[in-house]
């Protein structure tokens, strides 16, 4: 059997445009979808009603078709395991707006191959995700800093910090329960390691 997803975030926001589009592709190639499924929800797990469904009704030799790959979900990690799950369980993925990814009638070997680009493609979704939020950041930096409004970040103020240190400095702790004492992560103890020790030798 054939089977249709569509994903929309919200109520507001209207699926039917991928519904088109599958359809347009189903047209063109001869494709008779058998069901189709469709959620209005986050993608940022696979806890939806109506993919849970599909996939309770998927069996070896079906296909799923879903018009972009963001359409199965948000989180990179979690597309690659269902991926790789549906390939476990025989079942075929055809990506409308991504020919080359799609499964439908390849050999074992090929779809290895598919896999294999999937997972380098959603690697460099995430790293192009990461780079429009660092970018976000910067420009809200940028902007509060234009209007006076950035302050940083507030420095971290320990008042235990010296005798935590004196500790650690004459062997009774490790470093590591120094940190776990003080509730800072490694790269700020010996920050502040340094920064202690500059203010002892001025």
């Amino acid at each position: 059997m054939i089977f249709e997803y569509d994903r929309v975030s919200t109520d507001e926001q209207n699926p039917e445009r991928q519904h088109i589009a599958i359809a347009e592709y189903a047209a063109a190639n001869n494709i008779k979808i058998d069901r189709t499924y469709e959620d209005k929800a986050s993608g940022r797990n696979f806890q939806r009603p109506q993919y849970q469904a599909m996939k309770g009704t998927l069996r070896a030799g079906d296909t799923v078709i879903i018009k972009e790959l963001d359409r199965m979900g948000r989180n990179m990690e979690q597309i690659k395991r269902e991926w790789q799950g549906l390939q476990q369980m025989g079942v075929s993925i055809i990506v409308t707006d991504t020919p080359l990814l799609n499964t439908a009638n390849k050999t074992d070997l090929e779809k290895q191959l598919i896999t294999n680009i999937v997972f380098e493609l959603l690697a460099y979704m995430a790293e192009k995700e990461r780079q429009k939020i660092h970018a976000r950041q910067a420009e809200g930096i940028a902007i509060a800093k234009q209007q006076g409004k950035y302050k940083g970040r507030k420095p971290i103020e320990r008042a235990d910090f010296p005798q935590v240190y004196k500790a650690w400095k004459a062997g009774e702790i490790t470093a590591v329960a120094a940190m776990e004492r003080l509730q800072l992560s490694k790269a700020t103890f010996y920050r502040k390691v340094k920064d202690h020790e500059r203010g002892l030798t001025e």
